[in-house]
């Protein structure tokens, strides 16, 4: 069976496992949380990682991995366990990483269409270590004849995460920035893609996104009618903008469309959720 690491073991490792636990034998997961490691599914071996240092048992854990899933962000030195577990990697049994990463990375283009084939503009430290992360993962397949898939994902949403949610807690904000589109992505179509690139022993860039890049606020809307509620009022960019973190006003600086064709064409991913509509109304439909 194969074995599988988590690396950063968070929402889309939660999603793949509870789809598709039956297609990996031994899994391993990490988190810099102490306290999130009792929260593991019990086949999950979990290990303490704070991004610096490995333990013994996770070294060795690292060693006997088939498929690396890696999705902690990248500090100052780069990505934490490629810091830190390069060589263990290389002598180990490794044959494939997953990276997911971020659409963010291409930066703005004031609305147009980007694909694989467009240069990043990152724009930001936080992103400029995320392309970083991205070449030396690369790099390091290269060196030693590991495959490495860079998943570019869209904003995600799924279970316990997306519109319904905010709308039915009074969190919901409905932000009204004219010109401005992201793209979505539902964590069940993640999940077909992380299966896919294994499948196919993917190697390079695919951008994991929906097939509707739309205003920010057309999501909230759609969720507000499902739930026969009246959607929270337009706030204006200018003045939602002033209580924004570094971070959100970096994300909503990135105005863009991402195509997808090559999802499509080379994984052969059909999605699930092709835009907010079915995603969020499979989403009502389950309650969720």
């Amino acid at each position: 069976m194969i074995s599988l690491a988590a690396i950063g073991f968070g929402y889309c490792a939660r999603h793949l496992l509870a789809e598709d636990r039956a297609a990996f034998g031994r899994v391993i997961g990490t988190s810099r949380d102490v306290d999130r490691l009792s929260t593991f599914p019990p086949d999950v071996e979990a290990f303490a990682f704070n991004g610096r240092t490995l333990g013994d048992g996770l070294a060795a854990a690292l060693g006997e991995v088939q498929i690396l899933l890696a999705s902690a962000p990248p500090d100052d030195r780069g990505d934490p366990i490629l810091c830190c577990a390069a060589e263990t990697l290389a002598g180990g049994r490794l044959r494939q990483v997953i990276y997911l990463t971020t659409l963010g990375v291409y930066g703005n283009h004031d609305g147009a269409w980007v694909d694989e084939a467009t240069p990043p503009r990152a724009g930001s430290g936080r992103l400029e270590r995320r392309l970083k992360a991205e070449a030396d993962w690369q790099a390091f397949g290269r060196a030693h004849g590991v495959r490495v898939a860079v998943l570019r994902l869209a904003g995600i949403y799924g279970p316990g995460r997306n519109a319904l949610v905010q709308l039915r807690a009074g969190e919901a904000r409905r932000i009204d920035k004219p010109g401005q589109v992201f793209n979505r992505i539902h964590v069940d179509d993640i999940v077909c893609t992380i299966r896919a690139a294994i499948a196919h022993r993917y190697d390079g860039i695919i951008n994991v996104t929906d097939d509707l890049p739309a205003p920010p606020g057309d999501p909230i809307a759609y969720a507000a009618e499902l739930l026969g509620m009246e959607p929270p009022p337009a706030i204006p960019f200018h003045e939602a903008a002033r209580e924004m973190s570094t971070m959100a006003l970096s994300f909503w600086s990135g105005n863009k469309r991402v195509g997808n064709a090559r999802l499509k064409e080379e994984l052969g991913v059909t999605l699930r959720h092709p835009t907010y509509r079915e995603g969020l109304s499979a989403l009502y439909a389950a309650g969720e």
